[in-house]
């Protein structure tokens, strides 16, 4: 354990945190043995539903991503080819990584939807809403402009950030990513573009073999990248040490309007695909720090997406960690 403690209370709620799922979710099929399982789901939902602040949150329902907002990131080419491959009945696309069915396009159109869905709720809603957190699948931060990676088909995360900027005319969107493994496809969708900052923590060397701590971003959008890549075997102090001499200063310094989160939850301890070092609290820890950066820079105003997580026991309770602070039920001292 780093130099932080932990101090959970069960306190009066002081925001309102949007929470979407759908049983749609459980559709996509990677087929027998993948980790990317419907279980991940399933087990989650069986754990937090059952919690008392369970029903504190307010329940979105999901809708399909209109093609208009995925072609902001992918290439029409390649959204066709996705479609026609899953209804094909072909067992992966574009790499052995991506097993399909032929609901696995239709169900990851409707995960890119969801988080637009939330953000409309945030920014135009009269509940209250201030953050959120989408429990969907497939994910999406490999994937990139014409090619399905890494377990992803669209990058849900790359177009939320793009639907903020277009549909309500927001510009500086902050994305932070701390799942395990770098997310090449929204570093590599925003690289020119200084108005999305992307920030990744992530395990380095490791899959997909980007990330490494000299790529700032291309032309305009140099400097407007920030990976910090982490050796195996990292833990909690190391992680803490980063965020408060790179990751901090740098939002600090971007100032944004909205701060979207890549929640992947696989640099815990006991995750199958990476060798991190994480306990379940840090990610409550984590989660803090960027709700007191949104406080301060964009009303409170946070969503964050499920990414990875493949340890069917530690990640439902990963998810609480990070759900009870975005509810302002757990705090920290």
């Amino acid at each position: 354990m780093s130099s932080h403690g932990y101090l959970q209370l069960f306190c009066p709620n002081t925001m309102k945190t949007a929470f979407v799922y759908d049983p749609v979710f459980l559709q996509h099929d990677p087929g027998p043995g993948h980790p990317e399982c419907r279980e991940r789901l399933i087990r989650i939902m069986e754990y937090i539903s059952r919690k008392p602040w369970f029903n504190t949150l307010y329940q979105i329902n999901p809708a399909p991503a209109d093609r208009i907002w995925i072609e902001m990131i992918h290439d029409s080419h390649y959204v066709n080819r996705a479609m026609e491959t899953c209804k094909s009945g072909a067992p992966y696309l574009d790499s052995m990584d991506v097993g399909v069915s032929k609901s696995s396009c239709e169900t990851a159109i409707v995960a890119a939807g969801a988080p637009l869905v939330m953000a409309d709720e945030i920014l135009q809603g009269s509940n209250g809403v201030s953050n959120g957190f989408a429990l969907v699948r497939p994910p999406g931060h490999h994937a990139e402009k014409d090619m399905a990676l890494g377990f992803c088909l669209f990058n849900n995360i790359a177009i939320l950030a793009r639907y903020l900027q277009s549909h309500y005319a927001l510009d500086k969107i902050l994305i932070l990513d701390w799942d395990v493994h770098h997310g090449n496809g929204t570093q590599h969708s925003f690289e020119e573009d200084p108005s999305v900052y992307y920030i990744s923590i992530h395990q380095y060397p490791f899959y997909p073999g980007t990330g490494a701590h000299w790529e700032t971003g291309t032309g305009r959008g140099n400097g407007a990248t920030l990976n910090c890549p982490m050796p195996a075997n990292s833990g909690e102090y190391e992680y803490e040490t980063v965020f408060k001499e790179k990751i901090i200063p740098a939002i600090h310094r971007f100032k944004p309007e909205f701060i979207l989160i890549s929640a992947g939850f696989d640099a815990h301890k006991d995750d199958p695909l990476a060798q991190m070092n994480l306990g379940t609290g840090f990610y409550g820890w984590m989660t803090l720090r960027m709700l007191e950066l949104a406080d301060q820079y964009c009303n409170g105003r946070i969503i964050s997406l499920l990414e990875g997580g493949y340890n069917l026991h530690a990640l439902p309770l990963c998810i609480e960690e990070h759900l009870k602070q975005l509810t302002g039920i757990s705090e920290s001292v």
